[in-house]
């Protein structure tokens, strides 16, 4: 009867961990962007190039994290500023420790269904930073340094 008991108790941790990523990150993530100087406006896109956000640096951004099963949403942020150079960077994901404690906890329900359609099973950074060069006098479209985004 113990026994019986201990793996009813078993299986619905296995159960409850399914999903771990999907639970425990959620199918989006705030991303904080900033910019040296502050004050850019910023654009961020999506995989397909549509438009999720436009604002001006500092700004958190919930974006999300799946692009469809087993897909990982990437995105594209544009920052522009009068008299600097624009400063472009890829904002890629990576897999999730949650999701790696689906393959360790043996939730396979989570691993191979819940987390890949859901996108939880991806994370960003948590912040995303631009440097902008500034431009040489006088001289459109040339900046002093290389514009970066970190």
């Amino acid at each position: 009867m113990i026994r019986l008991s201990q793996a009813a108790v078993a299986a619905a941790v296995v159960v409850c961990l399914s999903g771990c990523a999907s639970i425990f990150n959620g199918t989006t993530q705030a991303v904080a962007f900033s910019s040296a100087p502050q004050g850019a406006a910023m654009t961020i896109t999506n995989r397909a190039g549509e438009p999720v956000h436009t604002g001006t640096t500092p700004s958190t951004v919930t974006l999300k994290r799946g692009a469809g099963y087993f897909k990982s949403e990437a995105y594209t942020v544009t920052m522009k500023k009068e008299g600097f150079a624009d400063a472009s960077q890829q904002v890629d994901s990576q897999v999730s420790g949650w999701y790696v404690a689906n393959i360790m906890l043996g939730g396979l329900l989570g691993m191979l269904i819940v987390d890949p359609a859901s996108g939880g099973m991806y994370t960003f950074p948590d912040t995303v930073k631009g440097t902008l060069a500034p431009t040489v006098a006088g001289v459109v479209g040339t900046s002093a340094a290389p514009a970066t985004v970190k």
